[in-house]
């Protein structure tokens, strides 16, 4: 395996960091760790070094880096491990990357980087138009058009942020567990928080899609991507198909784009 032969692929995100480490176009590994601003460069470094060899990947295999960031203090802490430990200098996805995909966005400067991605890895394997409905830290809606513009689309609080705060705020409520509980109508208060955290996000993202649906095609391919999609993805029934590695795939799409 030479070294020209190996890309990583850094997606910082607000709750976990996803990495992707490929040959090719071919994914070898893929890792998630916790997002944490009070880590150094080396701790993250011996991290990552550790995840690699853990898959039998040679660190001085990895001949090249991508990176994109909803996180900005912690692009300088990656950008350090990529060249202190790999000894590459990593492509930031931001202004002035090509990515393929025009951005019809009032301002293109405010989309973060996530959605984009997206939408280019969505776009090199599905016929647009396109929604892509990303269940991670954040709800997030995205549209792309029959012409294969990126549009925009929707955000709300995610699964996980909103439980937090219903947990934090009420007083008597404690932590559940975010699963498909037997009855929409809950006997204890426990199956009746699931019942109000899980069907009420189902209803939500059905009824954003269809809304979706109605602005820009009835045949628009539905991609779900993110942490809690497999949670919902059997009830919510308009996914169709849910991408694990959607972002990461964009960041290596791009990366061949401008190498």
């Amino acid at each position: 395996m030479s070294r020209d032969g190996l890309l990583l692929a850094i997606d910082i995100g607000n709750t976990s960091v996803a990495i992707g480490v490929y040959e090719g176009s071919s994914i070898a590994a893929t890792f998630r760790i916790a997002t944490d601003q009070d880590n150094f460069p080396d701790e993250y470094a011996m991290l990552l070094v550790g995840l690699l060899r853990s898959r039998q990947i040679d660190p001085e295999h990895i001949g090249a880096a991508i990176m994109s960031s909803t996180v900005p203090p912690l692009m300088g802490t990656f950008r350090q491990v990529c060249r202190d430990y790999f000894h590459v200098e990593p492509l930031v996805v931001g202004p002035g990357v090509k990515t393929g995909v025009r951005v019809l966005y009032d301002n293109p400067r405010e989309v973060g980087p996530d959605r984009v991605l997206h939408a280019v890895a969505a776009l090199e394997r599905y016929e647009p138009p396109l929604i892509i409905v990303d269940l991670g830290t954040a709800c997030v809606f995205d549209a792309v058009s029959r012409d294969g513009d990126y549009l925009g689309g929707a955000i709300a609080p995610g699964i996980g942020l909103s439980s937090q705060a219903l947990f934090a705020r009420g007083a008597m409520l404690h932590r559940v567990s975010i699963e498909r509980p037997g009855s929409p109508i809950g006997r204890n208060t426990v199956h009746s928080m699931q019942a109000g955290i899980f069907f009420g996000y189902v209803e939500l993202v059905r009824g954003m899609v269809r809304r979706f649906k109605a602005e820009i095609g009835e045949d628009a391919t539905v991609i779900a991507t993110g942490g809690y999609a497999h949670i919902l993805a059997d009830e919510v029934g308009c996914f169709d198909v849910v991408e694990d590695d959607l972002n990461l795939d964009g960041l290596r799409i791009v990366y061949e784009a401008n190498a």
